[in-house]
């Protein structure tokens, strides 16, 4: 059964969602990202993905306030991602309650540090975020471009023992087109022993039922929910 991870993204405090990235389409679903994740876990989720959208365009991580009220109100599994870039934004998330973190631009950018921390903390909490637009991998937010083509990049990180990667297609990203398949299906293929994380495009139950029917290990969704598309009494059927 592919495991199933809704989703809060957070700008100013609030529960937002994007359309392929671009913060000037932002649409706010509720004042309360906690309110928001005891609903996931009253439905019996049991893992969440928040994302610090101002900590990823600012650099840092900011919304660590927020991340507490989630964690301190519920017991989902919450993985962190979004701004960080230091020993102190790690620290910061761990101690505000994350139990994993994504890192995505620091990967690109100091490599050594990523290293470092998948040694320091263990593979099994740290998620390695590929954000793909045309093949290469987008960082801060998804503001800027780099040179690192997606499976060079994964191959790296692998090797140094990652098990658990986040890939997002962009171009999918909010859109509700439905998830780019044949790309996750392209980096199992290439990677079988990874626990792959999809993300980007999904838009009903249809959309999860065909990730698990390609072998994808898990989904991340949030659009679909916040705009009533997903039957979430039928998700484990």
């Amino acid at each position: 059964m592919i495991d199933i991870i809704p989703a809060i993204d957070i700008i100013d405090g609030k529960c937002v969602r994007l359309t392929k990235g671009d913060y000037n389409s932002k649409t706010i679903y509720n004042d309360s990202p906690a309110e928001v994740a005891k609903e996931f876990e009253a439905l019996g989720f049991k893992r969440l993905h928040v994302v610090d959208l101002d900590g990823a365009k600012s650099k840092h991580v900011v919304n660590t306030e927020v991340l507490k009220e989630i964690t301190s109100a519920t017991n989902l599994v919450v993985d962190f991602g979004g701004g960080i870039k230091t020993e102190e934004d790690i620290n910061l998330a761990f101690e505000n309650g994350a139990k994993m973190v994504t890192i995505g631009s620091i990967a690109v950018t100091r490599p050594d540090l990523c290293q470092k921390w998948i040694e320091q903390y263990g593979a099994d909490r740290i998620i390695l975020g590929a954000d793909v637009r045309d093949g290469k991998i987008s960082i801060n937010g998804w503001l800027d471009n780099s040179d690192e083509n997606l499976i060079p990049f994964l191959r790296k990180y692998i090797s140094m023992g990652v098990k658990n990667i986040l890939c997002t297609d962009i171009s999918k990203d909010g859109t509700l087109k439905g998830p780019a398949i044949e790309l996750y299906r392209e980096i199992m293929d290439t990677f079988p022993g990874i626990y792959l994380i999809a993300s980007g495009g999904v838009a009903s139950n249809e959309d999860i039922a065909e990730l698990q029917r390609n072998g994808i290990p898990a989904v991340v969704f949030g659009k679909a929910y916040y705009e009533g598309r997903i039957d979430v009494n039928k998700l484990w059927l």
